[in-house]
């Protein structure tokens, strides 16, 4: 089950199984993801709570419950990025070694751009280690938005 979401940074399409979030896309992200019938279900409309909530700046943690698919690599490391507080940065050999592969960094950024549940699995909180803002397969501006939005940023004021 998919619908579409109108989120201030873009239309995201939201998947669900029926029992867990397992997709959020950007509209033209790098990696297209599976797609699925349109219609609501209990998870989606979740989400959507959520995220209304997130973008509106008072929820600091996602509730819905998610299971990305992939790897057992790449479900460890967006386990890891579940871990990064919210307003919090990481960097890719941090989020390494947090998962105990301290020389994966370029894996590491491998799975991050794989994440099929960006924004609720906040990939975006990982930058590189002097600071600067990598890849985001939402794209940069995106990234930016959600990292300024998690600093106290408003949305609102932007979008206008």
């Amino acid at each position: 089950m998919s619908a579409i979401y109108d989120s201030p940074i873009g239309p995201l399409t939201l998947a669900s199984d029926g029992k867990a979030l397992i997709q959020v896309e950007f509209e033209g992200g790098r990696y297209p993801l599976s797609q699925y019938e349109l219609g609501n279900d209990k998870i989606i409309d979740q989400a959507r709570r959520e995220l209304d909530l997130y973008f509106a700046g008072k929820l600091r943690d996602f509730k819905v419950k998610v299971a990305p698919q992939g790897t057992e690599f790449q479900r460890k490391a967006w386990a890891a990025l579940q871990t990064i507080p919210y307003g919090e940065t990481r960097s890719y050999a941090q989020q390494a070694k947090a998962i105990g592969s301290p020389k994966a960094t370029r894996a590491i950024g491998a799975a991050n751009g794989r994440n099929p549940i960006p924004v609720i699995i906040p990939c975006h909180r990982v930058i590189g280690a002097n600071g600067s803002l990598t890849g985001f397969g939402g794209g940069m501006e995106r990234k930016q938005i959600l990292l300024e939005l998690e600093q106290g940023g408003n949305l609102l004021a932007r979008a206008s």
